[in-house]
């Protein structure tokens, strides 16, 4: 027997990001994408935990803010007819304004319903029902059938039934990977060689996946400052070193 386990706080995505930003009193219009990303991802991680399915709204969600979050580490080129800098968190704004607009007036939306359920249903709706049918005789239509209208209806049937199974299906694939944990991989090695060459992490981490969320793992690093880059020997390589000053603060994150 399967059961389903509704967290009342949260009825989606954009309910668990605005809970984040009205706790930490954030600017709904400047959101700082890190602090908000970490937190969701950690939220997904504990349903995890709990063997609690995530719904594959919130999974979309997540893929978005970290869609969001590499390309705030990138410079930034698209730009409006204005030739303004277009932020890349301005399409998550305007969905979060919308769903805190419609959010707004659940409230009332309930208190109707609550009004309507506690009012007294009439008690001769099926009489005047039947009167309704009998008086236009329904059950005459049954001898207008015919073998070629229930073809007809058949083949319908049919055709709708072939595209909804030749729709797209889309699967969600899970990676070994995070952000944080190839962060900590590049820390770990750092305090043993002071420096390291991306080519070693691309042997270390030879897939596609894994290029990725390493190469995602060292914008992080140069955007927190934590790490510099140096032009390597070799053909589209680069050598990473630890930034001057950050020792602390690198030991502080190795220690979390």
């Amino acid at each position: 027997m399967s059961f389903e386990i509704k967290l009342p706080l949260f009825e989606g995505p954009f309910d668990l990001l605005l809970f984040f930003i009205e706790r930490d009193e954030l600017d709904i219009h400047d959101i700082p994408i890190f602090q908000i990303t970490n937190e969701f991802m950690g939220y997904l991680r504990e349903l995890e935990q709990l063997n609690i399915e995530v719904a594959s709204d919130f999974i979309l969600t997540a893929a978005t803010l970290m869609r969001i979050k590499a390309k705030m580490l990138l410079p930034r080129t698209e730009k409006d007819e204005d030739g303004n800098e277009i932020d890349p968190r301005q399409e998550l704004v305007q969905h979060l304004l919308e769903y805190k607009k419609y959010k707004a007036v659940l409230g009332d939306l309930g208190q109707m319903e609550d009004t309507r359920l506690a009012q007294e249903n009439r008690g001769n709706i099926h009489e005047e029902l039947q009167q309704i049918a009998n008086s236009n005789h329904f059950e005459y239509e049954l001898q207008d059938l015919s073998l070629y209208k229930l073809m007809r209806v058949f083949d319908k049937v049919m055709h709708r039934f072939e595209e909804e199974q030749s729709r797209p299906k889309h699967t969600v694939l899970t990676y070994p990977y995070t952000i944080e944990e190839q962060r900590d991989y590049i820390i770990r090695v750092m305090e043993e060689k002071e420096q390291i060459a991306f080519s070693e992490i691309i042997s270390a981490f030879p897939d596609k996946i894994g290029m990725i969320f390493n190469f995602l793992a060292i914008l992080d690093m140069l955007q927190l400052n934590l790490i510099g880059i140096e032009v390597g020997d070799g053909f589209n390589d680069f050598v990473i070193t630890r930034a001057e000053g950050q020792a602390a603060q690198v030991t502080q994150l190795i220690l979390e």
